[in-house]
């Protein structure tokens, strides 16, 4: 079967306002969101949602559509991430938090693990003034104010470029405008949003490869990094040659937190004796899941006093497979909280 995605680079340079654009045009953003994300298959996709996308991007729906070109994926050893929302090499992630979720330490701790990676990181400074951001910023290899030094620095770096930056210079147009200088070469970006609106919109940072959603109750919980493994998204999971068995993993480990989810919700009501004893198994193979899923940082070391750790992403699957297999039942939670590999 040929390999399809949505043009999403495309999407950002043609139509900088895509939410409102969208909406306008009768298209739900939400949809075109989960398109971006592959949380949609774009062969699934309504006809009438792709020709409506190219009269916005004044393309044509071959343009709009790319086909039998791979993506690559940057492996940050961070668990959660590589396996519910693996980064895109080249394409554009966005964290969706509020304040105090711990997307501030998600960047500081990949500013930091992008150094051993060989890649560069250019960190274009918010407008406004930020006391949070001290100490990340400071991580990055370079830092720029202005839209005119990151491109220069961005030219010179090459490939090996991450830009960081916050959704302020996406709200200013600057974003897009360093993107259209770009031209066609491919820079990783990361998007993160201070001010927290960004959970409120539609379609947060418009069309984006991969989706990092931050879980209110995993942060109020000190489960870090509370990443939602039911909301984030990666369109590199959607790949035809993507991993079968990383596919299935996923959507075995979703499917079992989503019921523990709801499980919880039932015994911190009315107790553990209202759960049934065969669900009894679902329960402890989604909390064991998600103890296992938080992970020390290299930059919070100092703070918790936990030694930090790296897990590559074949051991996360292995580990995976393990506990949705009961090979973790006995084990008791602190044994997985905060861990590496099992």
């Amino acid at each position: 079967m040929e390999e399809i995605r949505l043009n999403c680079a495309l999407l950002r340079k043609r139509v900088p306002n895509l939410t409102a654009a969208a909406k306008e045009a009768g298209i739900r953003p939400a949809t075109v969101s989960n398109l971006c994300t592959g949380k949609i298959d774009l062969g699934k996709a309504e006809v009438k949602t792709l020709v409506g996308l190219a009269r916005l991007a004044n393309c044509t729906v071959d343009e709009l559509i790319i086909r039998g070109e791979k993506m690559k994926m940057i492996e940050t050893q961070i668990k959660a991430l590589d396996f519910f929302a693996p980064l895109v090499q080249g394409g554009t992630t966005g964290i969706v938090a509020r304040p105090g979720m711990g997307q501030v330490v998600i960047v500081a701790e990949l500013l930091h693990r992008f150094k051993e990676q060989d890649l560069k990181t250019v960190y274009l400074l918010p407008d406004s003034a930020h006391p949070e951001l001290e100490g990340t910023v400071e991580l990055a290899d370079h830092t720029a104010g202005s839209v005119a030094d990151t491109l220069a620095l961005l030219k010179q770096l090459g490939e090996k470029a991450v830009l960081v930056t916050d959704k302020g210079r996406i709200d200013s147009g600057e974003l897009f405008e360093l993107q259209d200088q770009l031209g066609d070469q491919s820079v990783t970006t990361l998007l993160v949003d201070l001010s927290g609106e960004v959970v409120d919109d539609d379609f947060p940072f418009g069309p984006l490869e991969t989706l990092w959603q931050l879980d209110a109750d995993l942060a109020a919980r000190h489960q870090y990094p509370a990443l939602s493994p039911l909301h984030s998204a990666s369109s590199i999971l959607e790949e035809a040659d993507a991993s079968e068995r990383h596919l299935q993993l996923r959507q075995r480990a979703q499917k079992t937190l989503r019921r523990y989810r709801e499980l919880r919700s039932i015994a911190a009501a009315h107790g553990m004796e209202r759960i049934q004893l065969a669900e009894l198994e679902t329960y402890r193979r989604g909390e064991r899941l998600e103890a296992y899923f938080t992970q020390p940082f290299f930059v919070a070391e100092e703070l918790t006093g936990q030694k930090a750790v790296s897990v590559p992403l074949e051991q996360v699957l292995q580990d995976v497979e393990s506990i949705l297999a009961g090979q973790a039942d006995s084990r008791d939670l602190s044994e997985l909280q905060f861990t590496g590999a099992l």
